[in-house]
């Protein structure tokens, strides 16, 4: 109970206010993506998904919209390429469901295709999802790597593997996902 007290006053003293920083100095940025949206695809702007985050709680992930009828945009192909259609994932982390840093969210879907109900995958839900994250930045996407991946997070986090994957993570937009992932495995 004591953890969560002093988790609730760190999100509130220093975290809140990082976070709605960066929604003001992005402002400009988050409005011009949404103006394009609408007028590429129309409404609706934002995408919005149920998934699992700390301790298997749901909840509601933002997201920008990439795809019309199906089929990804020409500007969701740019949004998600440079990792632009996560920016909307700020308002999970003001609201504490999400983190910069940490394993991704799934879908109650992915767990149960993935088989990671039972309790030895509970490693991975002792930590807020994070908009990236180790797997997210490596190579391969395949299921045990990607468990690897997250519990070596769980068990290691702390501020130089964030400020080492927030690094690499910043790169995504400059260089795009494909090469970043090449330069992190390396």
């Amino acid at each position: 109970m004591l953890m969560l007290f002093i988790g609730f006053i760190e999100h509130v003293t220093y975290k809140i206010p990082i976070y709605l920083t960066l929604l003001l100095v992005l402002s400009p940025i988050l409005l011009m993506i949404s103006v394009l949206i609408l007028l590429v695809m129309g409404r609706p702007i934002i995408f919005k998904q149920e998934r699992i985050g700390l301790k298997r709680r749901p909840f509601v992930l933002y997201k920008f919209r990439t795809m019309d009828e199906g089929r990804i945009t020409q500007l969701g192909r740019i949004l998600r390429s440079t990792g632009l259609d996560e920016l909307p994932q700020l308002l999970n982390m003001v609201k504490n469901e999400m983190t910069v840093v940490g394993p991704r969210p799934l879908t109650l879907f992915d767990i149960e295709r993935l088989q990671w109900q039972s309790a030895r995958y509970d490693l991975r839900w002792d930590v807020l999802p994070g908009i990236s994250g180790i797997s997210q930045l490596t190579q391969k996407c395949h299921p045990k790597i990607t468990m690897c991946c997250d519990k070596y997070y769980a068990q290691n986090k702390g501020f130089c593997l964030d400020a080492k994957i927030i690094l690499w993570s910043l790169a995504v937009p400059m260089f795009g996902k494909e090469k970043v992932k090449n330069l992190f495995v390396k």
